[in-house]
């Protein structure tokens, strides 16, 4: 079957960057500021200075967490038909935005702090629409500081039946807070480990450092069977070198570490090769998402995911100041469709505006929709001798048509697409028009869509741990 890829690195290429990351692994290390999981790298074969918390990692070590970590596994779901194979085969998987602190309020218009409400009515609208699974996209600002994450988790996944990744994990109390919740809808923790509900994102701290919260935190969800996503965040000319090269490398590096601590946690634990790298802007000091060299690293570390058998999520969408689609931004459609045809198994971003710092609820729908047609220009072509048709074109003859032709008949509809119409004329909108249409039907969803609700008492305890949790930290 034929398959649309893009290819950046030569093999060469790939075996440099593999190369100086190793370099870099043996003779700078990585510092981690948790003596727990320095003794477990130590028990591993590394060379730990508790000191300086400085761990250097052998050429050995990495290669024992490559073989040990899983080529293939699944990202579950409350209904198993939403069940994700990874990696995923022959398109990304698309998911949603993390982690919001405002949200463009559907029923007002209103740019404001988000809440837990709001949480619930993006995950229904997400379970209704095109994301695969859903990030837990909007923090919780109603509840006590430290306990948001468990809330942002409960939330998404009262209101969805797909997979629910997280993005907030501050300690390895809150990850067992969260793994708790997940197990409550599984069925008990040895049900979550068959079938994880959930996974997370956990995101070094580059260069090459790992904080204390994050990192207990993953050796929790690792030690339960939860998929780690080690999400590098190298930004180029800040916590990087500035070049493409430079960010390639320093998120490769930090991937096989943050990989190395997973795998000595729990040898065979499901781990994603994860990166929202990007050159910084030099003139605001954020992260410049729309910056053609941040592509190109999606590019370059999709492929060094494929060099080492690892399923990955490397490339995003969206990302915009204000609500857009359709035929209006070539950035924008650059970005998505770039990333698309990157090695990624996953691709973020659904439903984000003003640079990742806010969700709308229209921009989801335009999203989805987009995603929907993008995603058709990677679905499987067979190149055989029957559909090439050298049988039709003699029956046919010279100078004739393929108009009534049975091999036109035969194929018509499975090998050309049939885009939904309704979709098209929502993305041929102005960009005035497009959001007021994008809101009418996020009402209409959200009016006509229905999540199976829990068990009264599962809810009820997860309500119960949370309330306790609340106490535990504001305590603290």
């Amino acid at each position: 079957m034929a398959n649309a890829k893009m290819t950046f690195l030569s093999q060469s290429e790939i075996e440099l960057i593999h190369t100086q990351s190793l370099r870099a692994l043996q003779e700078i290390g990585i510092k981690v500021h948790s003596i727990p999981t320095l003794k477990l790298l130590e028990a591993r074969g590394a060379d730990v200075d508790f000191d300086t918390y400085v761990a250097k990692l052998s050429e050995s070590v990495v290669a024992d967490a490559l073989h040990l970590a899983p080529k293939t596994f699944r990202l579950c779901a409350r209904d198993p038909q939403n069940d994700l194979t990874m990696p995923s085969h022959p398109c990304p998987y698309g998911t949603t935005s993390g982690l919001a602190v405002f949200v463009t309020d559907y029923e007002t218009g209103e740019y404001r702090p988000s809440s837990r409400k709001d949480i619930a009515a993006f995950a229904r609208l997400g379970d209704a629409l095109s994301p695969d699974f859903l990030w837990t996209a909007i923090t919780a600002n109603d509840v006590p500081e430290f306990s948001h994450g468990p809330h942002e988790l409960w939330q998404t996944m009262q209101n969805t039946q797909k997979h629910v990744q997280g993005v907030t994990v501050q300690s390895a109390r809150d990850a067992n807070i969260q793994i708790e919740l997940a197990a409550l809808i599984a069925g008990g923790r040895e049900v979550l480990r068959e079938r994880p509900l959930m996974s997370v994102i956990s995101c070094p701290l580059a260069p090459l450092s790992f904080e204390t919260g994050a990192i207990e935190a993953q050796v929790e969800f690792a030690k339960a069977g939860i998929p780690i996503c080690s999400m590098s965040m190298s930004l180029g000319g800040l916590s990087a070198p500035v070049t493409v090269a430079g960010m390639m490398m320093n998120a490769n590096t930090e991937n096989l570490a943050s990989l190395v601590i997973t795998q000595a946690a729990a040898p065979g634990a499901p781990h994603v090769y994860t990166s929202e790298s990007a050159p910084m802007d030099m003139l605001s000091g954020n992260i410049n998402y729309g910056a053609p060299e941040k592509v190109l690293v999606s590019y370059g570390l999709g492929q060094m995911a494929r060099h080492y058998g690892l399923p990955c999520l490397v490339a995003d969408t969206g990302f915009g100041h204000d609500t857009k689609g359709g035929l209006e931004s070539v950035q924008f459609i650059t970005n998505e469709f770039i990333g698309l045809a990157a090695y990624t198994d996953i691709i973020t971003g659904m439903g984000s505006v003003d640079g990742a710092k806010g969700i709308s609820f229209e921009q989801l729908v335009i999203d989805s929709y987009m995603w929907d047609f993008f995603k058709d220009y990677l679905k499987e072509i067979e190149i055989s001798e029957e559909k090439m048709g050298l049988d039709a074109i003699k029956a046919v003859g010279h100078g004739g048509d393929f108009l009534s032709s049975d091999h036109t008949l035969k194929y018509l509809r499975s090998d050309l697409t049939q885009w939904d119409k309704a979709k098209l004329d929502l993305l041929a909108l102005d960009k005035d028009a497009m959001p007021r249409e994008a809101n009418r039907i996020v009402k209409q969803v959200l009016a006509e869509h229905q999540v199976p609700v829990l068990d009264e008492a599962i809810l009820r305890e997860g309500d119960e741990i949370l309330r306790a949790y609340e106490k535990e930290v504001t305590r603290a």
